[in-house]
């Protein structure tokens, strides 16, 4: 599982510089003024080889009583509890203040692993200017820069250091035995994730309820059909970051977050009688974005009459459009209908996804798709691809080599993903494609 970092602090002191910083990212909203960030916002970061989960927080007042700031501070408790490392930002030019004073109590109270950092340090001496700060009674003050990058690596270093029991970058991910497929159930509250995977199991394993959240982690059960082995993850679901509150939930999002990083197959749950909402296509895009093999379900189908049907499949083809590659099928988890085709799916969506593909097959491919449309002209020259070979798997990825290929349009990338992926029969994976460009030896 990746560690998670949480970023704390009072209002305007950097944090979510230092988020946009850690991730290489521009997702969080900067500017100079303060209470900007009020919701938890969660981004992947990379420290060479290992990896982590980032939360930015808005500013804290631990003893807000009521309005937004009250609301905040519950959100930035839920990131502290769900991080394994808190990352104390405090504004090293403003100085030390009576709300800093505050949070450090706060987070010395909870005895959780904790790094001091002194941001906006760019040209600052070490010494004098940050002392005062060792009066917060949390050791070492880290001075760094997150406008300018300074002291970021040895902030991630030393925050990883604190983690007890990290394991080394090479075990993090504990691999699934041989043959065992990890199969992690994801969706929104009450779409019927529990229902389902009791209906696979044949008993009552799991608790389900209709409310949504009744499910508070991710659980894992081992199952086994037709002599092929699972790990079926039950993840909680997913709700808008602005609705959980819930002090119980404080772990559900970053847990399924991770649940979906480390499996290999994902069934997308979605509610017939709700639709697509813009939280299954937020779902459904952090699926995409980590590169997992997805199977859509549209459970409660029973439930629904023919004109919601047609408005469902729909709503699938707009607003989860870049999910057709994913095989889709309509299911009642409670009266267990349609849930035989499922599995054929999810041993598809492996197969797809841990497909090997040679390279004489992959370069006579890619000739004749030039031969069959060529790729439009980018400035002075025409892109020019020579040959293809596999980059890696899980999702497969495929490296072109050539000239010029910078000017090959996405559109042109379409066209080569559809072709690849008839020929390979990828169902219900990513394919990625990455051009790269040859080098003149002489052009110095």
């Amino acid at each position: 599982m990746k560690p998670v970092i949480a970023l704390v602090g009072r209002p305007n002191v950097g944090k979510s510089t230092l988020f946009n910083r850690l991730t290489s990212s521009r997702d969080a909203i900067v500017a100079d003024f303060a209470g900007l960030t009020r919701d938890r916002h969660y981004g992947n970061g990379r420290l060479g080889a290992r990896e982590y989960i980032v939360i930015d927080t808005g500013g804290f007042e631990p003893d807000a009583t009521e309005g937004i700031y009250k609301e905040m501070a519950k959100q930035t408790r839920q990131a502290v509890a769900e991080s394994d490392v808190v990352l104390f930002v405090v504004d090293a030019r403003a100085g030390i203040s009576a709300q800093d004073h505050e949070i450090a109590s706060y987070l010395r109270r909870l005895g959780k692993p904790c790094v001091l950092v002194a941001n906006k340090a760019e040209g600052m001496t070490q010494g004098l200017q940050l002392v005062e700060f060792f009066e917060l009674g949390l050791g070492e003050v880290l001075p760094v820069s997150g406008a300018h990058g300074q002291g970021v690596r040895s902030m991630v270093e030393l925050a990883l250091e604190r983690i007890p029991g990290l394991p080394p970058e090479d075990e993090e991910d504990e691999p699934a035995p041989a043959g065992v497929i990890r199969l992690a159930v994801a969706g929104r509250p009450n779409v019927g994730k529990s229902t389902l995977i009791n209906a696979w199991l044949g008993e009552e394993r799991l608790v389900a309820f209709d409310l949504p959240g009744t499910t508070r982690d991710a659980i894992s059960v081992p199952f086994e059909r037709n002599g092929q082995k699972f790990e079926l993850i039950d993840t909680a679901g997913i709700r808008r970051k602005g609705r959980v509150f819930e002090a119980i939930e404080k772990f559900s999002v970053v847990k399924t977050l991770q649940a979906i990083e480390n499996a290999h197959v994902v069934l997308l749950l979605l509610d017939a009688t709700q639709g697509v909402t813009d939280q299954d296509a937020h779902i459904a895009g952090y699926i995409l974005e980590s590169g997992r093999a997805v199977v859509l379900a549209i459970n409660k189908w029973d439930a629904v009459d023919a004109y919601q049907r047609e408005q469902i499949e729909r709503q699938i083809e707009t607003r989860l459009a870049f999910l057709k590659f994913a095989s889709m099928h309509m299911i009642s988890a409670q009266k267990r209908q349609g849930l035989a085709p499922v599995w054929k799916s999810i041993i598809q969506a492996q197969a797809s996804a841990m497909r090997k593909m040679s390279t004489p097959v992959l370069t006579r491919l890619l000739a004749e798709a030039v031969q069959f449309q060529a790729p439009t002209r980018g400035g002075m020259f025409r892109p020019k691809m020579r040959y293809a070979h596999q980059g890696g798997m899980n999702p497969p990825v495929i490296v072109i080599h050539g000239n010029s290929l910078e000017h090959v349009p996405d559109s042109y990338k379409r066209f080569l993903e559809g072709r690849f992926r008839k020929a390979f029969d990828l169902v219900g994976t990513p394919l990625r494609i990455e051009f790269k460009t040859s080098t003149n030896p002489f052009k110095e």
